[in-house]
């Protein structure tokens, strides 16, 4: 008999699925071709020592990738609506590894929220946060040590499936574990049914939120860059160049040094910042360097 599952943890050769009734099942995976990765709905069939094989994995609403170290697109997980990234003052912002992760949120069509965290008493967040405010859904400062700012993040999150993501050590556990409380330690707790004891999940993890929605934690990264297929659609991924680019002289301008790009123009006069604008071109450097080693 056929199931349907909603895959809410990911290991090397089989998956956590949790079933229409809310139960959790280990299955492993009907050909090695097949790739489940979390918050993806499958198609599965329960075996008769209490596990089960995933069949099919059903179509896709949204998938957020990266590139892996072959250059190729790596799906880190399905059906989102949304990213959460957490900074904090220590380790110091990515400002350009931010900048990566709301390309890839606009890219894929997804809601982002920038979260601040570790911010205790008198402590202030950098001034380069406040330029983000129209370049985001929603900026939350928080503290999950004093458990502060947590009712607005859950707030942000409560009607969204959300992967939180951001550079190790900026207190995504911390965060975790306030918003969820016992909720993750059941989680964390269940065992494999197959018999194979504990395992390292190697992609991330789904959770349900005490207030709604849905939290995917995504392993702690140094580096990110989303996988672009067509360098054309970089752009794309900084949403204050669209009202520039419109104006380019040249309908494939690529905002690198054609005469009369809009965007180079609202950079020299301020309406872009910078450092995003430098982004941009590191993100499209790599993106053409990786599509390059492809053809």
């Amino acid at each position: 008999m056929t199931e349907h599952g909603l895959v809410v943890a990911r290991y090397r050769r089989h998956s956590l699925i949790e079933d229409d009734d809310g139960d959790r099942v280990v299955c492993q995976f009907q050909s090695r071709a097949m790739n489940p990765v979390v918050g993806d709905q499958v198609q599965w069939q329960s075996e008769p020592d209490g596990t089960g094989i995933v069949t099919e994995v059903l179509p896709r609403e949204s998938v957020l990738t990266r590139i892996d170290n072959r250059g190729n697109p790596e799906i880190v997980a399905a059906n989102l609506t949304q990213l959460v990234v957490v900074l904090a003052p220590g380790p110091a912002p990515d400002w350009f590894l931010l900048d990566r992760y709301l390309g890839a949120a606009a890219l894929t069509g997804l809601k982002s929220v920038i979260v601040f965290n570790k911010l205790d008493d008198n402590d202030s967040p950098p001034a380069t946060l406040e330029s983000y405010r129209d370049l985001t859904d929603c900026i939350c400062l928080t503290s999950a040590r004093q458990k502060t700012g947590l009712t607005e993040l859950a707030e942000c999150m409560a009607t969204e499936r959300s992967a939180l993501i951001g550079q190790s050590g900026v207190g995504k556990s911390s965060l975790i574990n306030a918003l969820l409380g016992d909720t993750r330690q059941a989680v964390d707790k269940l065992s494999d049914k197959g018999g194979r004891g504990r395992h390292t999940t190697t992609t991330a993890v789904l959770y349900g939120l005490p207030g709604g929605g849905e939290l995917i934690d995504s392993p702690g990264v140094r580096d990110y860059a989303p996988y672009i297929a067509d360098p054309r659609d970089v752009e794309c991924g900084f949403k204050e160049f669209g009202q520039f680019s419109g104006n380019c002289r040249f309908d494939d301008c690529r905002h690198l040094a054609e005469p009369g790009c809009a965007v180079k123009a609202a950079v020299a006069a301020g309406g872009i910042a910078a450092r995003r604008y430098e982004s941009f071109k590191n993100l499209l450097e790599l993106t053409e360097s990786v599509q390059e080693k492809r053809r």
